[in-house]
């Protein structure tokens, strides 16, 4: 497992929930007792999970929940008693916060590590098919950009200028972006002398 981040004031909270993480292979959990230590943690990033023992020394915890959603991939688990949950429940699910009500058993905090982890996994995947899709566009984009100078300064027609951007790719063993950006390069209005 990765890294956790335990954001909580209470010496025998933090003994409890240190061992549980740990017995779940968090090694060392970083153990914070504020809210504003715990943002300073936060923008360091690399936290898969954040656990927030509320109320905190500053603040409740539920505001700290949030910014850890907003800002970071970690799976966010709120811990507070019962009074405060039912209220915090709905906005903070709504979040994507996980609360958990005061007391609770090691199985309930076990169940509710294993959620925020698959949370933590499951936008992990999606940022990362995000980002190959980003790629991808950025490529059709250069691509498209790249045709239409061929176009237009070297009179080919859509399906030559596809083909030789295709052809010069297969060709010199690189990628269509990196070709398609060398003839934007060389068709610069300034040098239309290139390719």
């Amino acid at each position: 497992m990765g890294r956790a981040m335990i954001v909580s004031a209470g010496a025998s909270a933090n003994e409890y929930l240190s061992a549980r993480l740990t017995e779940l292979g968090y090694l060392r959990p970083v153990i914070v007792p504020s809210g504003t230590e715990a943002r300073r943690r936060m923008l360091a990033g690399g936290f898969e999970l954040i656990v927030v023992n509320a109320p905190l020394p500053d603040e409740f915890g539920h505001e700290l929940c949030a910014a850890a959603v907003e800002q970071t991939d970690a799976g966010v688990i709120l811990l507070a008693k019962a009074a405060a949950c039912d209220e915090l429940l709905a906005p903070m699910n709504e979040q994507g916060v996980l609360v958990v009500a005061k007391p609770f058993s090691a199985a309930l905090f076990l169940q509710a590590v294993h959620m925020a982890a698959a949370s933590n996994h499951r936008l992990a995947r999606l940022r990362a098919e995000n980002d190959r899709i980003q790629q991808k566009l950025a490529e059709l984009r250069l691509t498209g950009r790249a045709k239409c100078l061929l176009i237009q300064y070297k009179g080919m027609s859509e399906a030559e200028a596809h083909r030789y951007l295709e052809k010069t790719a297969m060709d010199t063993r690189q990628n269509r972006g990196k070709v398609a950006q060398e003839v934007i390069d060389s068709l610069d209005p300034d040098a239309v002398d290139g390719v």
